[in-house]
Order: structure tokens, then C-alpha cells, then sequence
């Protein structure tokens, strides 16, 4: 019960956000994702999934550069924001759910995001596994941890748990938190 009081607190505080959040904190998300994407070699026939898509800020870094982008967030009224940047794109799509849970097969995407959501979640170990059933096999995945949330050795701590080997991991003052790019090695 606790980890569905944390995901409705986070919900709303999202929603309430919404439409001022672009204003606040685009220049810093734009920037943790161009960290993350300065790393990876992009494909034009990759599948992509972005977890806690937010108003999807990673759609103007990836849009239209992939097969398919899907952006996903728990929180409806930030989901509005994401649909209305969607439709500057033909391959991008966006989907309510919740990122412990998500409602594809395993093994569908090439690349993983998930940019400022860990600290959003209950259980971020169980948010990194959900992330790697649905990556595929040697998939690149992309996570962030804030620093005022994980100090560097508990975020790595926390990838390592997750058998994810980190690539690369950025960090500056700009970034206000880690940008890790991992692969994932085993199976969910």
C-alpha cells in the first residue's frame, strides 16, 4: 500500500505541474539527455521506449531519428503536454502507465530511458528490472539519478543489483545528478 501512496503523490504532483513544467525544467532534462545520447550510437531502425516521459523532451532529441519512439508516464495531465509535442513527429507515440509495469512483451525495445524518474518510484530496483524485460538483449539503457536523492556509490550500487553494465556515466553541475548508459547483459 505504501508504494501506490508514493506512486499517487507523485502522480498528482505531476499533474500539477504540467503545464509550467517545460519552464522549470527543460533546459535541465535537455541536458541530461544530451549527455545520455552523446554516448549512444542511434539507428534509424531502433525502438525506443521513454519511461516518465514527462512532457516528452526526449521526442525533439530523438524524434523522427528512430523507427519509433514511445513515451510513457503514469501521469495524465503531463501526458497531455507529451501528445501535443507528439504531433510534430510521425513516429512518435505516448501511453498512460505505470513504468513498474509495463504493457509490453519483453524483449521489444533497442533503447530504454529513463531520465529523473528513479527517485519517482517506490522501488527503483523493481523499475529497472520492468525496464530490462522489455529491453532487448545488449539493448542500451539510459537512467539518471538525482544527486540530491543517490550519491554516486548508491547509484551505481543500484545499477550493479540491476545486472546492468554501465557504459558511461556523466556527471557535472549542469546535470544536478548522474547520466549512466548501461547495457543490459542478462535477462530480466
Amino acid at each position: 500500500m505504501a508504494e501506490w501512496r508514493k506512486k499517487r503523490k507523485v502522480l498528482h504532483h505531476y499533474n500539477s505541474l504540467a503545464t509550467v513544467y517545460d519552464e522549470q525544467y527543460c533546459e535541465e532534462q535537455s541536458a541530461k539527455m544530451k549527455a545520455a545520447l552523446s554516448s549512444i550510437p542511434l539507428k534509424e531502425d531502433s525502438l525506443v521506449l521513454d519511461v516518465g516521459c514527462g512532457t516528452g523532451i526526449l521526442f525533439e532529441h530523438l524524434g523522427n531519428r528512430v523507427k519509433l519512439l514511445v513515451g510513457l508516464d503514469i501521469s495524465s495531465r503531463i501526458l497531455r503536454e507529451a501528445k501535443e509535442r507528439a504531433k510534430r513527429f510521425s513516429n512518435v507515440a505516448v501511453l498512460r502507465a505505470d513504468a513498474d509495469f509495463i504493457p509490453f512483451p519483453s524483449e521489444t525495445f533497442d533503447m530504454v530511458f529513463a531520465i529523473t524518474l528513479l527517485q519517482n518510484t517506490p522501488n527503483p530496483l523493481l523499475t529497472l528490472h520492468e525496464m530490462k524485460r522489455v529491453s532487448k538483449h545488449r539493448s542500451v539503457i539510459a537512467v539518471t539519478g538525482l544527486k540530491k536523492e543517490f550519491t554516486q556509490e548508491s547509484f551505481m550500487k543500484l545499477l550493479n543489483e540491476a545486472k546492468l553494465e554501465v557504459s558511461v556515466m556523466k556527471t557535472n553541475d549542469q546535470l544536478k545528478g548522474y547520466v549512466a548508459v548501461c547495457k543490459k547483459l542478462s535477462a530480466f
